[in-house]
């Protein structure tokens, strides 16, 4: 994985939560919605950590398939948190698999969805040393 350095910034020059976003050459946008006070200027980060997960799942499928010239012609992955609390998060990931694939491909594509570098890490035990700059 690449060494790519990411920022967030906020400050008086950004309507309500909007947050600039910086990772490597490439800039978005993270805010709130409106209800929570927000502008709704971009998604908001837990809606971050989803397509995060289901960029991944659809990358790492394609990679995987176009390795072993399977005829996988597009992937398509909806994501939704299924329930949420301080102790335990739950996420529905439905990966749409299209093109003329054998079962035995397609439960193969499965078990790599699970192996994705995002899902490892949000499945892992994660630790985030916070200190002040």
């Amino acid at each position: 994985m690449s060494a790519r350095h990411t920022r967030a910034k906020i400050g008086n020059t950004y309507p309500s939560y909007a947050t600039q976003l910086v990772v490597g050459h490439h800039h978005l946008v993270a805010d709130e919605p409106v209800d929570l006070g927000g502008g709704d200027t971009g998604p908001a980060p837990d809606e971050l950590v989803l397509a995060a997960l289901g960029a991944c799942t659809a990358i790492t499928l394609r990679m995987f398939a176009q390795r072993k010239q399977w005829p996988l012609e597009s992937v398509e992955v909806k994501l939704d948190f299924a329930s949420r609390d301080k102790a335990r998060t739950v996420i529905e990931r439905t990966v749409h698999l299209v093109g003329p694939l054998d079962d035995a491909q397609r439960e193969r594509l499965l078990q790599v969805a699970n192996a994705c570098p995002v899902h490892r890490l949000l499945t892992g035990e994660v630790e985030v040393p916070t200190t002040l700059g």
